[in-house]
């Protein structure tokens, strides 16, 4: 895979990042107009900074220090892109307007426990860990991976606690 493919394929992630944001924004406005109350907001400008860097890292680090493109690593990654994509889109349909980028919980909504929440109590997570780690291993972007992966970390633990947090109070 050339650079400029691989530059293309994170500008299609890009693209997929702000559709949803679309789909978030009209959730925000949904979850709002039906008594939502959105918490742990402190975190979110260090999240919305991560994931830009994420992407500027990737190309940033390919064009800048020529990684090669290694076929072995790198189509394996592909799919595990693609997959990622797959399960994030399978988390935002199973909870419809419910879904957002922020943690909002609207009373009197079901806990959805349905979909890939069988299975998982944060898939949305697990969709954005193996894709911040794989994206940059399609083209052995390894310094992006391994940063994104470490902070990603260090967000996660503070995201999915206040989440936590916050449905556990809605759904006590």
């Amino acid at each position: 895979m050339s650079q400029v493919l691989y530059t293309v394929l994170v500008a299609l992630v890009a693209l997929e990042r702000l559709a949803e944001l679309v789909v978030a924004k009209r959730n925000l406005a949904h979850s709002l107009a039906h008594g939502g109350r959105e918490t742990g907001f402190g975190h979110y400008p260090a999240m919305v900074a991560l994931h830009t860097g994420l992407l500027a890292g990737c190309l940033l680090e390919v064009w800048l220090a020529d990684r090669p493109f290694v076929p072995a690593l790198g189509w394996v990654m592909l799919v595990v892109v693609v997959a990622s994509q797959a399960l994030r889109w399978w988390c935002i349909r199973t909870l419809g307007p419910l879904w957002n980028t922020r943690i909002v919980v609207v009373p009197g909504a079901d806990r959805v426990t349905g979909g890939p929440y069988r299975f998982f109590s944060h898939p949305n997570y697990v969709a954005v860990v193996a894709e911040g780690f794989a994206l940059p291993l399609v083209h052995t972007a390894w310094v992006t991976a391994v940063v994104f992966t470490v902070l990603n970390a260090v967000l996660l633990r503070v995201r999915i606690r206040s989440e936590n947090h916050a449905l556990t109070e809605a759904y006590a």
